[in-house]
């Protein structure tokens, strides 16, 4: 009998260690066939056993290790995840018992065990205990220099601690961090190394103040005081990590290390590459240290003019205001201090006239006209070439001071403007006539395995299925069989499928193949549910598209359909009448009867032109007549009311404070008398008036493939996703935008609903949102569907309430006009600039001022002054409101003089 396996499987550890340290090399190793034959075993325990069977496992651990007389193969059994238990495993058996083997082989294993980052934190205590005594360097992987940070952090004296008197087990006492680093023999090695890995060590930011002894920028710092660090080592490894970059928490414990190291100005001075690097290229936190140790020197006059130069033309080209002002005060201060130095500083000044804030390029060019002298014309010359870039209103200011410069009358007017628009996005006809069972199979075989099918996907799969299984349902289900042969519900032994966890492509495919019983997609049969909500839009729009695939797949089994009438003509979902004629027309030929709920989709997706009425109404069918009447007057949609509210369905948050009440538009959508007396039951809901501001609760993913539904009524679609626009507004919400992108790229009128769903939009709290709502803007510009003075009031409206504000705006706004939409961006902004302006201005009216100075100056002054700018422009001081203001109504005046 194997005396040590017996001890391996009774979990005695102690037994192991007397059992294995006598024995030869030879010995161990021929012990570990047997030893992974029981690795193997126990892989087979389940987790309730293996959880009983931890003695064994620690025993396993343990003689595996001893017996691997190869340090590769010895780290690869410590290290190994089957054998961990996921407990804290006391170390010590396993470091005493190879603490008497070579110290070489000792020192390769830890590195070996360093190296593995999944482990190093767990195994640290065992690889110090490796490396004791063996003269060896210590590893220097990011994982392992994280935990020894960590280590040295939290260590411990057991040395002072002392027995309490009620006799239980002293408890030792914390050591300081500057005991534990001047103790531990690697700390010499290891510190620069902190300073070196991809992110710093977690324990290196556990601190309030960077200076508070026992913190380690303060413990650092005083490592390089007492020498055991070169001080000079420790400052260019801080400065170079700061130059690798990262994200701005990372880099905080850095730049606070160096507050605390408090360079010397001629250290400083041996890095101002560095710290003008960092200055252009940093985050914006890091940048202004760096931009503040380069005033420093300047101050302390090591910062020669060129150098300041080439300071001033990186940061000048940031876009934080508040570094770019920074750097334009301290050349301000450079040029009063040497004024021979202007030939090198101004045109790194001019830097600034590319920036979008005009105020700072108006600054910048005060510096211009400050310090140039009569005979600069070289200069001059230089500098007239860079005030190209200043807008239209400074650029007059220029070419006086300057001399010429291009279009230096103020820019286009609006006779010479040209608006730049998008191209209107191209639609895509969906064909699937002539397509073959192959190209059948390989779209149904795709679909099965994505998780967000397209629309246009999902209805060319469905009509392919429907028209293939019409044919020939045999071959179809041939083909499909292997293809799907990995789907749960497609084998043949699985039994009937449940429709209810089929996907439409799939549940047409499993009705092919035979999978489903034709009483389970009975219309009577009821349909699960996507949403939670009382009143969920999405969960009604689910059941629709439901309903119809189980009517089709219905058929498949009892009475194929040639083809599906609402498959769409246009990738967006739009079906074309001449289209759904033609059908019908084919239906009649081969004395098919239309299915209801496919039928009702067809006239839900139907561009709706009452010149082909007559041609509908010729086909003398019921169908034919249904949707002549919806062409002209049974398909037009009610339009909605609205009013303003500030109830709230939803009075608390999520962690239970209460919210703050918020005014907010709603809109009301009238009974559509039609839908809901000649459509299946199943669109009933869609036509069933919506009031107030439901808040629906359904699973996030198909709201874009739900377009598809309705892709002719765009008004009926904006009314549902405003209130998800609203909370995207006025809380945390987001994702509204992609659909509010999709919706202006459908049919149907674009109105009231529409146009307040995008001016909610653009004032969206996240920017993806806001970039989405832009998008929407613009293709109904593009269009030329867009109703600027519409959208202008609704806008006004919205500020008035709070739902929308001005600085979330004035982001959209300028994104919009950057794309070359000036005039259009102007023509709405006219019509909401009263709201920010009447009474007390709100916050960020100076900014969205600026967007419509920056639009007016590059398109040329059109229409009147809006409401309350007079005032506003009047205002005293030099807050960004009243430049603006200023600004914008300089722009204006000669049309408003007019």
């Amino acid at each position: 009998m194997n005396t040590l396996l017996d001890a391996v499987r009774t979990g005695r550890c102690d037994l192991v260690t007397t059992l294995v340290t006598p024995l030869t090399d030879s010995e161990r190793r021929a012990l570990l066939p047997e030893l992974t034959t029981l690795r193997r075993e126990m892989r087979t325990w389940d987790w309730s056993r293996r959880w009983d069977a931890e003695p064994t496992l620690r025993a396993l651990h343990l003689a595996g290790a001893a017996c691997h007389t190869g340090p590769a193969a010895a780290a690869s059994w410590i290290a190994a995840r089957d054998l961990r238990d996921g407990r804290p495993r006391d170390t010590a058996p396993l470091a005493a018992l190879l603490a008497g083997r070579d110290p070489a082989w000792r020192a390769d294993v830890a590195h070996r065990l360093a190296a593995r980052t999944a482990t190093v934190e767990d195994d640290y205590p065992l690889i110090r205990a490796l490396l004791h005594d063996t003269g060896a360097p210590a590893p220097t992987t990011d994982g392992f220099v994280h935990a020894w940070a960590r280590a040295t952090t939290t260590s411990t004296d057991t040395t002072t601690s002392t027995t309490s008197t009620t006799g239980r087990r002293p408890r030792p006492r914390p050591r300081p961090l500057r005991v534990a680093l001047r103790e531990d023999p690697y700390t010499a090695q290891l510190v620069p190394h902190l300073f070196e890995t991809a992110e710093p060590a977690p324990s290196l930011t556990w601190y309030d103040a960077p200076r508070t002894p026992g913190r380690w920028p303060a413990e650092l710092a005083h490592l390089a005081t007492e020498g055991t660090v070169e001080r000079r080592t420790l400052l260019t490894a801080a400065v170079g990590r700061l130059l690798r970059g990262g994200r701005t928490a990372h880099l905080a414990f850095y730049t606070d290390f160096l507050d605390v190291l408090d360079p010397t100005t001629d250290e400083r001075a041996e890095h101002t590459a560095d710290w003008i690097a960092l200055a252009a290229d940093a985050p914006s936190p890091t940048a202004a240290r760096a931009q503040q140790t380069l005033t420093a020197l300047f101050e302390a006059g090591r910062l020669p003019a060129d150098r300041l130069a080439e300071m001033s033309t990186a940061v000048l080209f940031r876009p934080e205001k508040k570094l770019v002002r920074a750097q334009l005060v301290l050349l301000g201060k450079a040029l009063r201090r040497a004024p021979a130095d202007r030939h090198t500083l101004l045109p790194a000044t001019a830097a600034a006239f590319g920036h979008p804030d005009t105020a700072l390029q108006e600054k910048a060019l005060k510096l211009l006209a400050t310090h140039l002298r009569p005979d600069d014309d070289a200069l001059r010359a230089d500098l007239a070439f860079d005030a190209e870039q200043l807008g239209p209103a400074l650029r007059r200011t220029a070419a006086a001071l300057l001399g010429a410069i291009a279009d230096p009358a103020g820019g286009p007017t609006p006779d010479t403007y040209e608006e730049t628009l998008p191209a209107v996005p191209a639609r895509r006809p969906l064909t699937t006539s002539g397509r073959t069972i192959a190209e059948t199979v390989e779209l149904v075989a795709a679909l099965a395995k994505t998780n967000a099918p397209t629309a246009e996907e999902t209805e060319t799969a469905l009509d392919l299925l429907v028209r293939h299984a019409h044919q020939d349902r045999t071959a179809l289900a041939t083909a499909l069989l292997p293809a799907l042969a990995d789907r749960y519900w497609a084998r043949e032994d699985a039994g009937r499928a449940d429709p209810g966890h089929l996907r439409a492509t799939e549940l047409l495919a499993a009705a092919v193949l035979g999978r489903l019983d034709p009483a389970d997609l009975s219309p009577r049969h009821p349909i699960n549910g996507h949403g939670l909500g009382q009143d969920c839009i999405h969960d009604r729009l689910h059941r629709v598209t439901a309903a119809r695939a189980r009517e089709a797949a219905l058929h498949v089994l009892t009475d194929p359909l040639p083809f599906l009438l609402a498959t769409p003509t246009w990738d967006c979902g739009t079906l074309e009448p001449h289209d759904l004629i033609t059908r019908l027309t084919a239906y009649a030929r081969q004395g098919a009867t239309p299915a209801p709920a496919d039928f009702a989709q067809a006239l839900l997706r139907v561009r709706r032109d009452p010149q082909a009425a007559a041609a509908a109404d010729a086909l003398a069918t019921p169908e034919g007549r249904r949707l002549a009447a919806w062409l002209t007057t049974d398909g037009e949609p009610a339009p909605p009311t609205r009013h303003v509210t500030d109830q709230d369905r939803s009075p608390r948050n999520w962690w239970g404070g209460a919210r703050p009440t918020t005014h907010r538009i709603v809109l009301d959508v009238p009974e559509h008398l039609v839908i809901q007396k000649d459509f299946p039951a199943v669109f009933h809901p869609l036509g069933r008036p919506r009031t107030g501001t439901p808040h629906c609760w359904h699973w996030r993913g198909q709201e874009l493939a739900h377009l598809a539904v309705l892709p002719q009524d765009r008004e009926t679609q904006a009314v549902w996703l405003l209130p998800h626009l609203t909370e995207c507004a006025i809380d945390e919400d987001r994702g509204a935008g992609e659909v509010l992108s999709r919706l202006a790229e459908l049919g149907g009128p674009a109105g009231p609903a529409l146009h307040l769903a995008v001016a909610t939009g653009l004032g969206a709290r996240h920017t993806e949102d806001r970039l989405a709502a832009v998008d929407a803007l613009l293709v109904l510009a593009a269009r030329g569907e867009l109703d600027t003075a519409l959208l202008g009031r609704e806008l006004a409206e919205l500020l008035r309430l709070g739902t929308v504000k001005p600085n979330r705006l004035a982001d959209a706004a300028r994104t919009a006009a950057a794309t070359g939409a000036y005039a259009t961006t102007w023509a709405f902004l006219a019509g909401a600039l009263p709201a920010v302006l009447a009474g007390t201005p709100a916050r960020g009216a100076g900014e969205l001022l600026a967007v419509a100075a920056d639009c007016v100056e590059h398109c040329g002054p059109t229409g009147p002054l809006p409401e309350g700018l007079a005032p506003a422009a009047t205002r005293k001081g030099t807050s960004q409101l009243a430049t603006q203001a200023r600004r914008l109504h300089t722009a204006l005046t000669p049309v408003a003089a007019g």
